[in-house]
């Protein structure tokens, strides 16, 4: 019975456990060369570029989409960044890299296109992932950084430009999903509001009960602001308090828009919002700790650990990505399905600490 959760945040910490566990065997017995990476990652790239494509078909021929940027947009950018560390190795052994260079150039445009279209926050999420992805690549290979002041002032003219053909589509079309000015008119209306809410009411462990959405029947504490996906807790009977849209369409709650540490520092309280912030700091030293080890032994001629190389540099530019969007910006953006997508990129990268030696 122990093992059974009891709240939220049980659950979190439990799932997360499992998907560790799970990954460091993953790691260890399944034999990750750097064509077998390689291949997963272009793979990944192709299915997400088919699946943000058919969402955004969707919504323009029915206004009916499944949005699935949020839980998988990390995925994809895992996907892309790790691509791009396996051609960059690959070259550097003299292999001709332009045949696969295309696919992924051409992935990465269809994704960032489509994903763009759905969601500006993907948007965000995927422009500053492949940001992280160049910069860690660069720095593991020992390169002089790819971005200037003038490709960077490029780069910012192009989004720019984005905003305006977004807002022209936006108002063109009458779909206002896909107007970023719409979107920032949310985000002061309601976001606000729920900041204020939060730091009047925070406590060290959860909330002031006053300010709970359930009133007294709550708990004042993991009450489902901050989940795991509904339809998870649902498939286990787990009896835990659950919003099923609340949150998105009525703003006197903490609002999904709202920055993450705000809503898990209102749902988990003050300690919570510290253990979250220690886990995703550890993360991310931890695997670029690794990272410079792994980068040693392929300076030293050691192959064995290419595979693992390429994936851990996808998996620290999605993890920091998600980390800086979801924490400073979207809380959308690691709640949900794209909660269980950032706890599954943390492990994998955790998982790259424990090394199983096989028996001789």
């Amino acid at each position: 019975m122990l093992l059974i959760a009891q709240n939220h945040l049980q659950l979190i910490l439990e799932v997360g456990l499992m998907l560790f566990v799970t990954l460091v065997f993953c790691l260890n017995l399944i034999p990750l060369s750097l064509s077998v990476v390689t291949f997963l990652s272009l793979f990944l790239m192709g299915g997400f570029t088919l699946l943000f494509g058919a969402d955004i078909a969707l919504l323009v021929i029915s206004a009916s989409q499944a949005e699935f940027t949020h839980p998988f947009g990390p995925i994809a950018l895992l996907g892309a960044v790790t691509a791009l560390a396996s051609l960059k190795v690959m070259k550097e052994s003299g292999v001709d890299i332009r045949p696969l260079r295309r696919f992924v150039i051409l992935f990465i445009g269809c994704i960032t296109i489509f994903g763009g279209l759905m969601h500006r926050s993907f948007l965000i999420l995927w422009l500053l992932g492949l940001f992280l992805g160049y910069l860690i690549i660069s720095k593991s290979f020992r390169e002089k950084s790819v971005f200037t002041m003038r490709r960077i002032l490029i780069f910012l003219g192009a989004a720019g430009v984005g905003f305006v053909l977004l807002e022209v589509i936006a108002r063109v079309s009458g779909m206002t999903i896909f107007s970023p000015l719409l979107r920032m008119g949310r985000i002061e209306q309601y976001s606000f509001s729920s900041i204020k809410t939060v730091l009047h009411n925070i406590q060290l462990i959860g909330h002031n009960a006053k300010a709970s959405y359930w009133g007294a029947e709550g708990t004042a504490f993991a009450e489902g602001y901050i989940t795991l996906p509904m339809q998870f807790v649902l498939f286990f009977g787990l009896p835990f308090p659950m919003f099923f849209g609340v949150l998105v369409n009525q703003k006197d709650t903490i609002d999904y828009m709202l920055p993450g540490i705000f809503g898990w520092g209102f749902d988990f309280g003050i300690l919570g919002l510290v253990g979250l912030m220690a886990f995703v700091l550890g993360t991310i030293l931890i695997g670029f700790k690794i990272l410079n080890i792994y980068r040693e032994k392929r300076e030293k001629n050691n192959k064995k650990y290419l595979g693992r190389e390429v994936l851990l540099t996808g998996a620290l530019a999605a993890f920091c990505a998600q980390a800086l969007i979801g924490l400073f910006v979207f809380n959308r953006s690691i709640n949900g399905m794209a909660l269980l997508t950032f706890i599954f990129v943390g492990a994998l990268i955790l998982a790259n600490v424990v090394t199983l030696k096989s028996r001789e």
